[in-house]
Order: structure tokens, then C-alpha cells, then sequence
């Protein structure tokens, strides 16, 4: 897609004129007839100019792809990563999900909107800080945990340490976190986002795994617990068909039945079903040996011999329903059952 094959409209036309190299190289990772897949990256990128996910933005994405804005909406307020209102240079995140919370996830949260002044999804006056509680940040093993702009900055963070981290960005100093890369602003980590590579020097080569993450590896290296003749360039084996292939198995073996089916009873008789009437075939069970079985209900049907006392008195009492009908049935209506 090119510039010559979209008639912006005025509310996309001004992103189309920053974004739209980048665009047309995002659209060019999916296979033609495809491209809508793309939708993701792309409103990854508008929020690299504006911070968040604009009308302006919608349009653009919706125009490039040629579907509606109501679609792109739908995308973009189901996901909480694409903000839909402007947002700080910094996205301070705190895990307040299950472990971290139990750990003091909440405890941080609250500190942090009260020195911030603000609470969940707002900004500071001074734009730099956007606060958030999030639901589960990926890092039970250093909970709780601090992320800022989706990069982890704090580990079994304390109150104490979330404030000193949220005033260092503050006052634009620079704040490297024990593992993860280096802390960047909110758009420049949007651009990671739709998949292109950060321009910074250096800014993936800062932090490493931790203890707790490599705890695991380090206690298998201690007792020397490895997998046998484990080959890590060893081809992973496929263990079940493709879809494709699966719908073909399926199709073929439906094939198969049936031409077992046709096959096995060519030449033969077929036997015509019981198309008797369901009154009918209710009589003859409960009077096999009547030459004409009663077709109205009037009839007394022969209650079976009772097996035991208690069942002889119980069923004593009881009439027995007429053939093939409910018992009463051939007595409503008549002046009898009045």
C-alpha cells in the first residue's frame, strides 16, 4: 500500500504524513489479504506521536485498512496498552494482583497516589507521571513489582523505593533498574511496540536476570539434575496435524464410512423402519397375544402379577392406564369424569 492508494480525510491526514513509511512497512509483514492483522502494531504507532489513541488515530488505522472506525474502536478500548485519553511521559504501573498484593503491592499503589497526588489511569499536573494499578505484571518471583512504561523498574518494591523511583523521573534524571532495559519514555516504548528496533544506544544491553528467575537453573547446575540426551538443537517434534490437515482427516474419513456404507450394502434388501402408529405399537406390546389390539384405550389391559406383598398391596389401588394412552384420557371430557 502507498500513499497514492488512500484518500485520507482531514482527521488522518495528519498522521498519515508522519506515520505512513512506517505504516506501509507494517502492513508489508502480513500476507496480502491480511493486512487487517496489523491493526495491533498500528495503533502501537500512533501513540508514538500523540501518546495515546486519538479520533485522529482511529481514522488513520481505520483508513489504511479499509475498515470502519467502530472496528478499530472496539480493538482499542478492549486492550488496556492502548490509552485512549493523553498520557504521562512515564506510565508508572504497580502490581496489585494476587502474590503482590499480599506482599504490599497495594501498599505502594496507595503511597504512590498519595504523594502523586492523583489515582488509577491519571496524570500529574506536570505530565510526567501517568499512575496505574495493574493486574498481573509477569514477575511473581520479585513481587511485588514496579513497572515503568512496561519495563520493569522496581523489584519487592516498598513504598519508600516507589517514591524515590517516581521522583527521579520527575526531575529527568537517569534511573537504570537492577534487570530489564533502560527506562525510555512512554512513545519511544510505543515504537518497540509496533515492532521496530529501539534506536538508543544501549537500550537493551542494561540489566540481566535475576537470582530468582535463574533459581530454577542454578539449583539443577548445583545437583546436577539434566535432562537426558537433551539436544537443544533438536527440532521440535509436531505432535498433532494442522488445522488444515485435521479438517482434511475428518473429511476424508466421512468419505471413507460412507463408501464402506454403500459398499457393504450393495445388492442387499433394505429393511423397511416401523412406520406403525405409536398407539398402535403401545397395544401390541402390552397385548401381544390379542389378534386385533385395542386402538381407542377402552380396553382393561392385564396388570402384571405382582412379585411381592408390598406390591401386591400397592397396586391393588391403581387402575391401569388404557393402550396407548395416558391413564384418564378416554375419560375427559365425559359425563362420566364430571
Amino acid at each position: 500500500m502507498t500513499d497514492t492508494t488512500v484518500d485520507f480525510s482531514p482527521a488522518a491526514a495528519p498522521l498519515a504524513e508522519k506515520l505512513l513509511g512506517q505504516a506501509t512497512e507494517i502492513l508489508a509483514r502480513y500476507p496480502a489479504g491480511r493486512e487487517r492483522s496489523a491493526l495491533l502494531p498500528l495503533l502501537h504507532l500512533v501513540q508514538t506521536v500523540e501518546g495515546h489513541v486519538s479520533p485522529n488515530g482511529v481514522a488513520f488505522c481505520a483508513e489504511i485498512l479499509g475498515i470502519n472506525k467502530a472496528q478499530v474502536g472496539a480493538v482499542a478500548t478492549f486492550y488496556t496498552m492502548y490509552k485512549r485519553r493523553p498520557t504521562g511521559e512515564y506510565l508508572v504501573s504497580v502490581c496489585t494482583n494476587t502474590l503482590c498484593n499480599t506482599l504490599g503491592g497495594q501498599e505502594v499503589y496507595d503511597q504512590l497516589s498519595e504523594h502523586l497526588g492523583v489515582g488509577h489511569d491519571e496524570t500529574t499536573g506536570d505530565g510526567r507521571i501517568t499512575l496505574e494499578h495493574a493486574e498481573c505484571l509477569a514477575a511473581c518471583d520479585y513481587a511485588p513489582v514496579v513497572t515503568v512504561n512496561y519495563d520493569f523498574a522496581l523489584d519487592e518494591a516498598t513504598p519508600e523505593a516507589a517514591v524515590g523511583l517516581v521522583e527521579k523521573l520527575r526531575a529527568g534524571e537517569s534511573y537504570t533498574p537492577a534487570r530489564g532495559a533502560r527506562i525510555c519514555s512512554l512513545k519511544e516504548m510505543q515504537v518497540q511496540l509496533a515492532g521496530f528496533a529501539d534506536p538508543r544506544e544501549g537500550a537493551v544491553g542494561d540489566g540481566r536476570a535475576g537470582a530468582p528467575t535463574l533459581r530454577g537453573v542454578t539449583l539443577a547446575q548445583e545437583h546436577g539434575v539434566a535432562v537426558p540426551n537433551f539436544n537443544p538443537d533438536t527440532p521440535i517434534t509436531k505432535t498433532k496435524p494442522s488445522p488444515r490437515e485435521e479438517s482434511k482427516g475428518t473429511v476424508a474419513t466421512v468419505v471413507d464410512k460412507v463408501k464402506s456404507a454403500v459398499t457393504s450394502h450393495a445388492g442387499k434388501p433394505v429393511k423397511a423402519g416401523d412406520a406403525k402408529d405409536p398407539e398402535v405399537r403401545t397395544a401390541q406390546q402390552r397385548n401381544p397375544d390379542a389378534s386385533t389390539p385395542d386402538e381407542t384405550g377402552d380396553a382393561k389391559a392385564t396388570p402384571p402379577a405382582p412379585s411381592n406383598p408390598a406390591e401386591a398391596a400397592g397396586a391393588s389401588a391403581n387402575q391401569p392406564a388404557g393402550d396407548g394412552k395416558p391413564a384418564g384420557d378416554t375419560a375427559r371430557g365425559s359425563e362420566e369424569a364430571k
